[in-house]
């Protein structure tokens, strides 16, 4: 009885055990069921969409940038097939000796091969690894025909910048590079493509985000590790707007080619009713291809540290005294004030100030002089007497309602907006009262008066045409398709709110500078009829030669050497009676500015007459989709 009392009692125990793992493995399996229910009748599209994602890439197709034109459609900036060579891990037997052979065939610098076998033992083996681009037609038909005894490598093409005019429009148009960690800010996805350009300098950059255009997509089937199988669809992207510039390009290369026989040296040619800026030149220049196509780290630092700054855009950037190109300044501020153009001072080589001394740039003087004949003969010491009588704070006012001490507002990164002094200024900047004598050397636009030379052709279209003209170097941006996107707007500048008769004063001053026998500029006229220029010269000191010097028989800026010798300036306007165009010239180092300067203003302010479509009888060329010029459409 006690064996069956046990029995049924374990029998008991093992029916509840059963019970209970029954009922476990009920609600797993119940628990199993609701969740394959979930996910393949609740969730399916959700799934699905997720395993078509791991099949299906997208893939971002980099667009063409648009092209920079000048105003006539010639192109300035635009893109070039750029073949490259790949490697492909898993299709070489041996990379090293596959990399052998090709060395062979092209040179393969022992950084480059490390970068490659580091990118090949990083990377998957069935991705591409670049190995050299921007190969020249010839190397790409050598490796071709090796191409059976070269497994692995493969040939690509892709897009390159390139500038078919070089440095003489580097300044202004700019240069592609790659992106950097600044420029990821962004949400654009183009930006994160491998190779990737963006624009770095000049208009390039102002215009990158337009000239960038759309991506285009690329769907491709892809296994579980990311191969390739096959393209599904593709579906291209859309080039950037295209880019017309102010920029005359047979102006602009004649520019710098003129300025190029100098050291140092800038200029800005304009047209005084639209503000066009037709040439802006700087010299020296760089090469804008060499950043898109990858430029080394000596080339890098041998641009950088070379002290006369080819990276700078001087026409904008530089900053130099005007010396007396300043003048017609404080002679505008004397009318203003009340100063008759009759005035007459007398120039015996020297004017006193107290105990202190100022010389004229001529030693012996210039007898006695009324204000034309002063901007005639550039008298240092007839501005000498005007300074000291209209005072520092007139002068400065009048500067500024010709553009001078504020940036110009043009499209161009890197412009300085120089200094015209006050008594306020000086006290906040230096921290000391302002002296007599400054006043006075500002007069003859020496001191603490800086401009650049974009500043000087502004004051000179504005003296030219008696209103407040502002620079411009883009005249439009086109669509691909040819429609205009941002039309040419035609800029209607306010009058200068001054009497006409002290611009007239002014113009017949500068007139005579040029044009009359004895001006200091005499020799630089322009004999043709109906081109005749009027301008003034400017020489700013950079450094007095001391009576020692002089003992040692240091007499002339040619004695001294190159650093230390006077810039050479001039600024000019034509026709005299119907002003159209300005012009700024800068050369650093240069000398007289009548002897160095006006020749080059001279030539200049010939050609640009010369291609005005009023002076000759055929059309301007049309390439592409900007207009064909007119004096209508703001020449």
């Amino acid at each position: 009885m006690a064996l069956l009392n046990e029995d049924h009692s374990r029998f008991k125990t093992y029916t509840r055990r059963a019970a209970l793992l029954a009922g476990g493995k009920t609600v797993l399996l119940s628990a199993l069921a609701a969740r394959m229910y979930d996910l393949q009748v609740l969730d399916r599209d959700k799934y699905a969409t997720l395993a078509e994602d791991n099949r299906i890439s997208l893939r971002l197709i980099p667009p063409p940038r648009g092209r920079i034109l000048d105003r006539f459609g010639v192109p300035l900036a635009v893109n070039e097939q750029n073949y490259r060579v790949m490697l492909v891990a898993e299709k070489a037997n041996d990379v090293e000796a596959t990399l052998d052979k090709l060395a062979r065939i092209i040179p393969i610098p022992d950084e480059s091969r490390a970068r490659i076998l580091e990118e090949v033992r990083t990377k998957r083996p069935f991705v591409p690894v670049l190995v050299q681009e921007n190969l020249s037609w010839e190397k790409v038909s050598r490796i071709e025909v090796n191409a059976p005894e070269l497994g692995g490598i493969q040939m690509d093409v892709g897009q390159t910048r390139a500038y078919p005019y070089g440095a003489d429009f580097a300044h202004v148009v700019g240069y592609v590079g790659p992106v950097s960690k600044a420029d990821l800010e962004s949400d654009d996805p183009l930006l994160r493509l491998p190779g990737f350009r963006v624009g770095k300098s000049g208009m390039e950059k102002r215009y990158d985000s337009q000239l960038r255009g759309s991506a285009g997509r690329s769907q491709v089937e892809v296994n579980a590790v990311g191969r390739t199988i096959r393209e599904l669809s593709r579906t291209p992207g859309e080039a950037g707007d295209d880019l017309v510039l102010s920029l005359d390009t047979e102006l602009q290369k004649r520019f710098q080619q003129r300025l190029s026989q100098e050291r140092s040296a800038s200029g800005v040619l304009m047209d005084t009713v639209t503000g066009d800026v037709l040439a802006m030149a700087s010299v020296p220049s760089f090469e804008p291809s060499a950043f898109s196509l990858g430029m080394s780290d000596e080339a890098w630092r041998k641009l950088v540290n070379d002290p006369l700054n080819p990276l700078t855009n001087k026409a904008v950037g530089g900053l130099y005294n005007p010396g007396s190109t300043f003048k017609m300044m404080v002679a505008m501020a004397a009318l203003e004030e009340g100063i008759q153009p009759a005035h007459e001072v007398y120039c015996p080589g020297h004017y006193d100030l107290g105990r202190a001394r100022f010389h004229c740039w001529k030693g012996t003087g210039h007898g006695r002089l009324d204000m034309i004949g002063g901007m005639k003969h550039s008298c240092d010491v007839y501005f000498y007497d005007l300074a000291h009588r209209v005072g520092i704070a007139a002068i400065a006012r009048t500067a500024r309602r010709f553009g001078l001490d504020s940036i110009t507002g043009v499209e161009l990164a890197g412009e300085e907006a120089g200094t015209i002094p006050t008594k306020q200024w000086k006290r906040s900047q230096i921290g000391e009262p302002w002296q007599g004598g400054e006043t006075l050397v500002a007069g003859i636009g020496q001191g603490f008066v800086l401009t650049t030379p974009l500043q000087l052709a502004v004051m000179t279209a504005r003296l030219a045409s008696g209103r407040a003209v502002t620079p411009r170097l883009t005249r439009r941006l086109l669509a691909p398709s040819g429609r205009v996107v941002r039309p040419l707007a035609e800029q209607d500048f306010a009058p200068l709110d001054l009497p006409g008769a002290h611009f007239d004063v002014v113009r017949q001053g500068m007139d005579a500078v040029v044009n009359e026998l004895g001006g200091t500029a005499y020799g630089r006229r322009i004999r043709k009829d109906g081109m005749h220029m009027a301008g003034k010269t400017g020489t700013a000191q950079v450094r007095r030669i001391t009576m020692k010097e002089r003992r040692q028989g240091v007499i002339s800026n040619e004695d001294l050497p190159w650093r230390q010798r006077d810039h050479a300036l001039f600024v000019a306007y034509a026709p005299v009676q119907a002003p159209r165009y300005c012009c700024a010239v800068v050369v650093e180092h240069g000398g007289g500015g009548s002897t160095t300067a006006a020749p080059i203003a001279q030539d200049m302010m010939l050609a640009v007459q010369e291609r005005d479509p009023a002076n000759r009888p055929e059309p301007g060329r049309v390439t592409g989709t900007a207009e064909v010029a007119s004096r209508s459409a703001g020449r």
